[in-house]
C-alpha cells in the first residue's frame, strides 16, 4: 500500500534485524543456543559481546540450560517494540521483571559470565572462591560511580550520563582486562581485597573501627571513623547495630579515601563531615574535627595551628558562597577539597600537605590530556607494591 511509505520505515529494519537473528540460530542444533553460542546471537543483534548472558537470561535460558530461535524472537521483539536506546535494552536485559531500575544484584549473572568467559581473568578458573569477591568489588565500583542519587537502585537516565556501558563494550576489544581501569580491573580488585585482608584479622569479612582505625597506619582520626560506623555513609543497619563493616562497604571507603576529588567522594566525606545532616558543615563541626588533629599534633611534638587561623585559610581555600558555612556546592566547585577534607581528619596526608608548595597543585592541574585519577595513581603504584612483596616472599621460601 502507498500509506506505508508516509511512516518511518521502521517494520522494514525490525523485520530484517529480526531475519539476521534467526539466520544466526540456523547454525545450531535444533536451532537452540546454549550459553556458550549465546556470544554470536548477541552479535547478531548488533549489541555488545557481554550483553550474552543477560540476554540468555532474560529468553528463559537459565531455566533450561537453553533458548529457542522462537522464544529468543518473541522477547527480542518485545525489547525493540519498548527500548530504543543501549541504556533501556540494557536495564530491560538485567532487571527484575516490571522493574525499570538495576539492584546490585541484577549484575551478578552478568559479571559471573565475564568471570567465566574473558580471556583476562582465565587463571580465576582454579579459584573460584575468588569470584564472589571480584563480583562484589566491580558491582561497588558500578554503584559508586553510576548511582549519583545514592538509592542502590541504578536508573536509565544514570546509566546514560555514565561511561559504564561503553567500558562494558570495550572488554570484547581489550584482552587485558588491567588496561580497563574503570570498574573491571582485576589488579585494582586485587589491591582493594589485600587491603580489607590485611585489616580484617579474623577473616571473617568484617571489619569493626579498631581494625580500620589500623588502615594506613592510623592516619584517619578516630571522630572521622566514628562518623564511617555511624550509618552517615552505608546503607541498611548492620554498622550502626553491630559495629561491622562488610567488605562492599570498605570497598566505598577505600576509593573515596585514597581520591577525595572524585564526586562521590566529595558527597561521602562532606555527609561524615556534617554531624547534624543539615546540609552545610557549619563551623563547630569543623572545630569538632579539627580538635582532634590538635591533640594528635601536640602529641608528635607539632605546633598546630590555632582553630580561628586554621580556619580563615579553609575558608580561603574553599570561598564559601554564604559566610560561615561550608555546602556541598562549595566544596565541588573547589578543586582543593581533598586538601579540605584531609586537613580535618586525615593527619597524614594534612601533614604532607603542609609540606607541599600549594601553588604546585594548580600546575599540576594545567597539564594536557586526561591526567589518571587519584585512585588509577593510588592502585597502580600499590599493586606494584604487592606483586614486589609477594616475589620477595617466595625468593625468601625458596632461599
Amino acid at each position: 500500500s502507498s500509506s506505508s511509505y508516509s511512516l518511518p520505515n521502521c517494520t522494514a529494519n525490525y523485520d530484517e534485524a529480526l531475519a539476521k537473528i534467526e539466520r544466526a540460530f540456523t547454525e545450531f542444533e535444533e536451532e537452540k543456543a546454549d550459553i556458550y553460542e549465546m556470544g554470536k546471537i548477541a552479535k547478531a543483534c548488533g549489541c555488545p559481546l557481554y550483553w550474552k548472558a543477560p540476554m540468555f537470561n532474560c529468553a528463559g535460558g537459565e531455566r533450561t540450560g537453553f533458548v529457542s530461535v522462537h522464544s529468543f524472537i518473541a522477547n527480542w521483539r518485545k525489547l525493540l517494540h519498548s527500548c530504543y536506546d543501549d541504556a533501556s535494552k540494557f536495564v530491560y536485559l538485567l532487571a527484575k521483571p516490571g522493574c525499570n531500575y538495576l539492584e546490585q544484584e541484577d549484575f551478578i549473572p552478568l559479571l559471573q559470565d565475564i568471570v567465566d568467559t574473558h580471556p583476562g581473568l582465565t587463571f580465576l578458573k582454579d579459584a573460584p572462591e575468588f569470584h564472589s569477591r571480584y563480583i562484589t568489588t566491580v558491582i561497588q565500583r558500578i554503584f559508586y560511580t553510576v548511582n549519583r542519587s545514592w538509592t542502590g537502585r541504578i536508573t536509565m537516565t544514570e546509566l546514560r550520563r555514565s561511561n559504564f556501558l561503553q567500558t562494558l563494550a570495550l572488554l570484547e576489544e581489550e584482552d587485558d582486562i588491567n588496561q580497563i581501569t574503570d570498574y573491571f580491573s582485576y589488579e585494582h580488585f586485587y589491591v582493594i581485597y589485600c587491603k580489607f585482608w590485611e585489616l580484617d584479622t579474623d577473616h571473617d569479612l568484617f571489619i569493626d573501627p579498631k581494625d580500620l582505625a589500623r588502615y594506613n597506619d592510623h592516619a584517619s582520626s578516630s571522630r572521622i571513623i566514628e562518623r564511617l560506623f555511624s550509618g552517615a555513609v552505608t546503607r541498611g543497619n548492620s554498622v550502626q547495630r553491630e559495629g561491622r563493616m562488610s567488605y562492599a562497604e570498605f570497598v566505598w571507603f577505600l576509593i573515596s579515601e585514597e581520591d577525595k576529588k572524585n564526586p562521590t567522594s566529595v558527597e561521602y566525606w562532606f555527609r561524615c563531615m556534617d554531624l547534624d545532616g543539615d546540609g552545610v558543615l557549619s563551623m563547630y563541626e569543623l572545630e569538632y574535627f579539627y580538635e582532634e588533629q590538635c591533640e594528635r599534633m601536640e602529641g608528635m611534638g607539632i605546633e598546630p595551628l590555632p582553630f580561628q587561623d586554621l580556619l580563615c585559610q579553609m575558608l580561603d581555600l574553599v570561598k564559601p558562597e554564604y559566610q560561615g558555612k561550608i555546602t556541598l556546592r562549595d566544596l565541588k566547585r573547589c578543586r582543593m577539597t581533598h586538601i579540605f577534607f584531609d586537613t580535618f581528619f586525615n593527619l597524614e596526608k594534612y601533614l604532607d600537605h603542609e609540606q607541599r608548595d600549594p601553588f604546585a597543585v594548580q600546575k599540576d592541574l594545567d597539564g594536557d590530556g586526561p591526567e589518571p585519577s587519584d585512585w588509577d595513581k593510588f592502585a597502580a603504584e600499590e599493586y606494584e607494591i604487592l606483586v614486589a612483596e609477594e616475589t620477595a616472599s617466595e625468593q625468601l621460601h625458596e632461599g
